[in-house]
């Protein structure tokens, strides 16, 4: 007993010197192996500046050389614009270089306005067509109507020269307060009437489309997400609730997206507060949550929103997170794909690189990027679609089950390849004759011709959208006149009997599309579209809970 307490004694005092000596010496060497890891990671930025720096002076010099020194003259300028779109090709799809004149583009389509005359308008034997001026914009103020046609801007003659669309519409726009003289040919009046018209801010809506879908249900057809977007929407609910609106059908389809903050704004409209919407992170960009402040105006009602190979980006935000909270009842085909976040960066001459900085995740934790191995195969991502047959089967769409997710209701969803709507509906396919007309611009043709001739008439003969989609007749005039048309060009039109419902529902909605505004023409269309029909179905039907509550 005595030895063996002598032993335990004994390797008791060898621990203790042990741990006196580990106590001593090991802040000693966790000192010296984080200096020389400070000294290293110093060393690695150290080289990294010195990198960047060689790199920023060779671009420099390059363009230096290049411009004293190349045997004919270059265009300095363009000579950058090429070379950034070069760093910018092997990044990433998204990070993309626009010229002023794109930006300037691009931010009247965002910003919601551009300054200009105020016509929505169509080309017919080139000439510039009005289809309808702005309502109580510049030019329905001093009485240009829908069918004049514009034959001159100032002293410039624009019509019957093949002056491109795109210098037309700069002629046409201007800043708000200057005066443009336009020349105007109007049916059944003598010579060329001549207006002076007052640029003004001509505003770009977002919302194409609002109205009651069927008792309680309706119907909001959103383009983009851009600036006034979430001000559009918050007025397209009131008036729908004014209607009796107690569910919704949020078209997206088509949607590429927009302001992800707007996107966030419009989801808490659906959702009580304290619901994470998104999260974005990146290499320097912090993770990040969009949560909802519970002061949504629509967060009991059902919702169905109807999705396609081209509702992208905020559209797959919005998306994304009802399907996540199971919120929403999603409808049509896989969305297009875009997970990644873009900071724009302004150049000093207004040009803009727009500039992947982080990856945004649905609240169950999914990026529904779809791969990029090259621009060329992403671009050519939908004819892919196509010939695996995936716009017409449902499991021709394949996941990786690695990147399974599940709602709040234990549903089972996919990231890394866009969105997959609860309820898959195939495309409405087109016909050959359909296809044909499309590519040559016929149709649009042959209704704006229609119109042009018919439409006191027909404002006399129908009050309303409902009348005219009741009782108008396509097969009267407006196809034959088609298919008169199609003939010239050297396409044979089909039978009657063999003739597509879209082409004639597509003639219909474009000619009401002329006479009232674009909620005509998809009130009309919709009618007898595939995905719109199964919503309202959906929307209508027990079926809704059981989607959003499987077990």
């Amino acid at each position: 007993m005595r030895e063996r307490l002598l032993t335990i004694l004994v390797k008791m005092g060898y621990y203790c010197a042990l741990l006196l000596w580990l106590s001593c010496v090991c802040p000693l060497m966790v000192q010296k192996a984080g200096a020389q890891n400070n000294k290293a990671q110093k060393e690695l930025k150290k080289q990294i500046a010195e990198k960047r720096k060689l790199a920023f002076q060779k671009m420099q010099l390059a363009t230096y050389m290049i411009d004293a020194y190349y045997v004919d003259s270059v265009d300095v300028g363009q000579l950058t614009d090429d070379a950034i779109r070069g760093m910018l090709k092997d990044l990433d799809p998204h990070s993309t270089y626009s010229t002023p004149e794109e930006v300037k583009l691009f931010n009247e389509s965002m910003q919601g306005g551009f300054e200009g005359i105020g016509v929505q308008f169509n080309m017919l034997d080139d000439t510039l067509f009005v289809v309808q001026p702005v309502a109580n914009g510049p030019s329905e103020k001093v009485g240009i109507r829908p069918g004049d046609r514009i034959v001159s801007v100032e002293n410039t003659v624009i019509a019957g020269i093949n002056m491109p669309v795109s210098k037309i519409t700069k002629l046409l726009k201007g800043p708000k307060g200057t005066s443009v003289k336009l020349g105007i040919v109007r049916r059944k009046t003598p010579g060329v009437l001549l207006f002076q018209v007052t640029r003004d801010k001509i505003p770009v809506y977002s919302i194409n489309s609002t109205y009651m879908a069927a008792p309680k249900i309706g119907y909001i057809k959103l383009e983009q997400f851009g600036a006034n977007s979430y001000d559009e929407f918050k007025e397209a609910l009131k008036h729908l609730h004014k209607k009796g609106m107690k569910s919704l059908i949020l078209d997206l389809r088509g949607n590429g997206g927009g302001y992800l903050q707007i996107a966030t704004k419009i989801i808490d409209e659906f959702l009580p507060e304290k619901k994470m919407i998104v999260y974005t992170q990146g290499r320097h960009q912090p993770y990040h949550e969009f949560v909802t402040d519970g002061a949504g105006h629509f967060e009991k009602g059902r919702v169905v929103v109807l999705i396609d190979s081209f509702s992208a980006s905020a559209s797959e935000i919005v998306s994304g997170a009802l399907q996540d909270w199971d919120r929403g009842v999603l409808v049509g085909r896989r969305s297009f794909g875009k997970g990644l976040v873009q900071r724009p960066i302004y150049m000093p001459d207004h040009s803009m690189i727009r500039l992947t900085v982080a990856r945004y995740y649905t609240p169950s934790g999914r990026c529904i990027q779809r791969p990029y191995t090259s621009r060329e195969a992403y671009a050519d991502d939908l004819h892919h679609r196509i010939e695996s047959g995936e716009l017409q089967h449902a499991d021709s769409v394949h996941f990786v089950d690695s990147l399974r997710y599940l709602t709040k209701g234990r549903r089972v969803v996919y990231g890394g390849g866009g969105i997959m709507p609860d309820v898959f509906v195939p495309a409405d396919t087109t016909t050959e004759f359909f296809r044909q007309l499309a590519a040559r611009g016929l149709i649009l043709e042959t209704t704006g011709r229609f119109v042009d001739d018919k439409r006191k008439e027909l404002k006399r003969q129908f009050a309303d959208v409902e009348s005219f989609l009741t009782h108008f007749d396509v097969y009267e005039e407006l196809f034959p006149l088609l298919c008169k048309k199609a003939i010239e060009e050297g396409i044979t039109p089909p039978s009657k009997e063999k003739v597509s419902d879209y082409i004639i529902l597509q003639l219909k909605a474009l000619v009401a599309r002329d006479l009232w505004d674009m909620n005509a023409y998809y009130f009309i269309m919709n009618k007898n579209d595939s995905v719109y029909k199964e919503a309202l179905k959906i929307i209508q039907s027990d079926r809704y809970s059981t989607i959003l509550k499987p077990n």
